[in-house]
């Protein structure tokens, strides 16, 4: 997924399970907290170009996942495609810069500050003069506060899709003129810079009717540099206008078209010319890449480890796709994004599964949050195409990623677009359900946690793309963010003999009796769907898998440990997360000089060898059990064509537990009930998937770590955190963040919400995901944003003969 932008509040998280592309990290070390927020990893490639050298007109034809259902940004069916629009016809009085930190958009905004904190907090925006709707009607207090209405949660009759920061707000009123808005809070809110982006007018803010059903399929009233000109759901397209209204620098495009195309199909719509610019997987990159190169066009090498560097939107830059050191035939895999009256990540590139903040969960690819502020989680398994044979019927040849690669005829009609890429503000995570089974017991989600090379799981899916392998460091900040910090050292790195003490700890005993179960029965993982769940689509239910580890053979690892330095027979002692955290909540991150580092494993395919496939080397020699039962975690995974490099993470995962003694179940599902019923019912031990980082964290990541209650029926009340860990110290760190107006103070107290999070090893964030766009060579100020919030007046295509420069101009 290509981000085209966070809209401002940070996050509707996605969840998103790789399926096609890589992921990327930010490459921090064990810096400090201030080194670390200093800026992102990889810069934005959108080929930026001053505006005199771009062309007047053109019409910019891009490649969404569908037409969407709503035009309204808090209502919870709201996906990528609505906050794309969001962004080009409404106002948003923040949006977000390159490092993911919101700025203030002059637009619409001269400015805004808290000018009271006592008795109560009072912000104060003071608009920008020019600032009118479409109608000609001044933008002003009362769409201000008919928004604040909708969003409030106090009438049930509005269908919204979250409240988050409204619910604070105790009144909306004019200020000393027009121009100034004043809004009071009933309690303190430290992220107040997140709402009213986007702003509604009070036509669709005003009533329950025009709120839930008025803005769904068009936008009579709009404030933006573009206008919504038609939602055509038959043509799949919806088009986008100059508002001549507009007030901002002159649109350089006269439109944009939004055009649904699957992504299976992208590389096809765009050699015959139905889009400009398109969100790509890896595969399909990598052939865009070759078709430009075989036509003596260079696409763009995309960003830079360091961000500085900006590319030029000539596309000059050599650089292959795939990096050296990569395994032969292995497959990357990659994952999502998010927005808020919250931060938007707009379509995913990948196929991921999201769910929105009810629990609901979606087919849409999107993985963008919309401005409602809920959290969703996407999925889709579409990122990778899948076509067996060309149309002649001849075999297709295949590219460096093991993909079909499409008919020659079409390979010619792609020389003229270029591929930009970046990592997407959103990382990808091993989720760990702690609700029941071993994963219950924190000592073994540690032992779990402390098996994973996360920096070699960062190298699989990134490397191949040309982009930096770094693992993530925090759960609630990504690098280049105010708020991050590497928080990985509060449970530890890597550490194969410190996993296995804490497996034996916690009672698990290699070489134990195991009780035989029936073939319906879990060995030790969660409850979940019986045997039909590993079927294969076809319902043949036999697919040659294995349960990894299941082949109990000699193991290197084993003979490892009797050389290993430490001795972990006798004196190990366990403390619990909080203990264990205790020392690490300034948000810094502590180095682990003694942390041993088993070789990489070789020798097995994988989780899905033939069964009778010896166990890779490395692994432990004997079934851990404990109470009659092997120490076996159910691994969920989508089944569908473009799931390929998700699993390809998860074998290598599965290797790395079997070098501790755990084994792993995988369970193939289909990518349409993977993130519905499995992710978001609890039916899985072990899962990927992925969450955008947020530019307000304190708000929009608290549903996802917040400790789960029992409801008033008797279930369990997890909101979005699908790992059913959390602890009350969690909770109350973000209460404080949320509530207090001191900026630094609101920092480290989401740092020290971070480092337990880490702690309880309920997540493991792994790695940023890649963001791959496809673009007319011709094509500027557009593509692979990052953090940017995309400024839509500015894409445009150059003029003949153009030399574009380092960046846009400011005028």
């Amino acid at each position: 997924m290509s981000h085209d932008g966070v809209g401002l509040r940070a996050v509707m998280r996605s969840v998103a399970f790789l399926t096609a592309g890589a992921l990327a990290v930010p490459l921090l070390g064990a810096c400090s907290s201030e080194e670390d927020a200093s800026k992102p990893i990889a810069a934005q490639d959108i080929a930026p170009a001053s505006r005199d050298l771009i062309a007047d007109g053109g019409t910019l034809r891009w490649a969404v996942d569908s037409v969407p259902e709503t035009l309204n940004a808090f209502q919870a069916d709201a996906d990528a495609a609505t906050t794309r629009v969001a962004g080009a016809v409404l106002p948003s009085m923040y949006r977000l810069d390159q490092n993911g930190r919101p700025q203030i958009n002059p637009n619409y905004l001269e400015s805004a500050k808290v000018v009271e904190s006592e008795p109560k907090q009072v912000v104060l925006y003071k608009l920008n003069q020019q600032a009118v709707w479409s109608d000609g009607r001044e933008i002003g207090a009362a769409d201000f506060a008919a928004q604040w209405r909708a969003l409030s949660g106090k009438d049930t009759a509005y269908w919204t899709a979250r409240n988050a920061g409204y619910d604070r707000i105790e009144k909306v009123e004019r200020g000393k003129n027009n121009l100034e808005v004043r809004v009071t809070f009933s309690r303190p809110y430290a992220d107040w810079k997140s709402l009213f982006s986007p702003l509604y007018p009070k036509d669709v803010m005003g009533t329950p009717d025009t709120f839930n059903d008025g803005a769904r399929r068009k936008l009579k009233v709009t404030a933006g540099p573009f206008a919504v000109q038609a939602v055509d759901r038959t043509a799949g397209q919806v088009g986008l206008t100059r508002n001549p209204r507009w007030w901002g620098r002159p649109t350089k495009l006269s439109e944009i078209d939004l055009v649904a195309v699957p992504r299976a199909e992208r590389t096809t719509a765009l050699a015959a010319g139905r889009v400009d610019l398109a969100e790509v997987d890896a595969a399909q990159a990598e052939q865009i890449t070759l078709a430009s190169r075989g036509e003596g066009t260079a696409p763009l090498q995309g960003a830079h480890v360091s961000p500085g560097t900006s590319a030029s939107a000539s596309g000059t830059a050599s650089g292959e796709m795939s990096a050296p050191g990569t395994a032969s035939g292995e497959t990357s895999a990659s994952a999502p994004g998010t927005a808020h009256g919250e931060t938007s990540a707009s379509g995913t590139a990948y196929g991921e599964t999201s769910a929105s903040a009810s629990g609901e969960a979606s087919a849409s690819a999107s993985g963008e949050a919309s401005p409602d502020g809920s959290q969703k989680a996407s999925a889709s398994a579409s990122g990778m195409a899948s076509a067996s044979a060309s149309d002649d019927g001849k075999p297709a040849r295949r590219t460096k990623h093991g993909k079909r690669a499409e008919p020659a005829e079409q390979v010619s009609g792609l020389g003229g677009f270029v591929i930009r890429k970046s990592l997407e503000p959103a990382y990808t995570q091993l989720a760990l359900n702690g609700s029941e089974g071993p994963l219950a017991d924190e000592r073994v989600r540690r032992a779990v946690a402390r098996a994973l090379d996360r920096k070699e799981l960062a190298r699989v899916v990134l490397q191949p793309l040309g982009l930096p392998a770094e693992p993530v460091g925090s759960h609630l900040a990504l690098a280049g963010q105010e708020a991050y910090a590497d928080n990985s050292g509060a449970l530890g790195d890597q550490d194969t003999a410190e996993a296995q003490a804490l497996l034996s700890d916690a009672g698990w005993v290699r070489g134990g009796p195991v009780t035989e179960e029936k073939k319906t029965e879990k060995a030790a993982g969660s409850k979940g769907k019986k045997a039909e769940d590993t079927e294969d689509q076809d319902g043949s239910g036999d697919d040659g898998t294995y349960i990894v580890g299941e082949d109990n053979k000699p193991a290197e690892a084993d003979r490892e440990q009797k050389n290993d330095p430490k001795d972990h027979s006798g004196n190990h002692q366990y403390k619990p997360a909080d203990e264990q955290a205790g020392g690490h909540l300034d948000g810094t991150r502590y180095g682990h000089k003694d942390a041993h580092r088993d070789a990489p494993a070789g020798g097995a395919p994988g989780a899905y060898a033939p069964k009778g496939t010896a166990a890779p080397a490395g692994a432990a020699a004997g079934v851990l059990a404990k109470d009659g039962k092997p120490l076996t975690l159910r691994f969920v995974l989508p089944s569908g064509p473009g799931s390929e490099p998700l699993r390809t993470v998860a074998d290598r995962i599965s290797q790395m537990l079997q070098r501790i003694g755990i084994r792993t179940d995988v369970s193939k599902v289909a990518d349409e009930s993977y993130f519905k019923d499995h992710i978001a019912s609890g039916q899985y031990d072990l899962a990927l998937y992925s969450w955008p980082a947020s530019a307000f964290p304190a708000t929009d990541a608290r549903p996802i770590y917040a400790k789960p209650v029992p409801a008033a029926d008797g279930s369990l009340s997890v909101e979005q955190n699908y790992t059913r860990v959390g602890t009350d110290q969690v909770d109350q760190l973000f209460d404080q963040a949320v509530a207090t107006l001191d900026e630094d103070e609101a920092r480290s107290l989401v740092r020290k919400a971070d480092a337990r999070i880490w702690a309880a090893a309920g997540s493991i964030p792994l790695f940023q995901r890649p963001q791959l766009t496809a673009a007319r060579s011709t094509l500027v100020n557009t593509g692979a944003f990052g953090f940017q919030t995309p400024v839509y007046e500015d894409m445009g295509f150059l003029k003949k003969g153009a030399n574009p420069s380092a960046g846009p101009s400011k005028s």
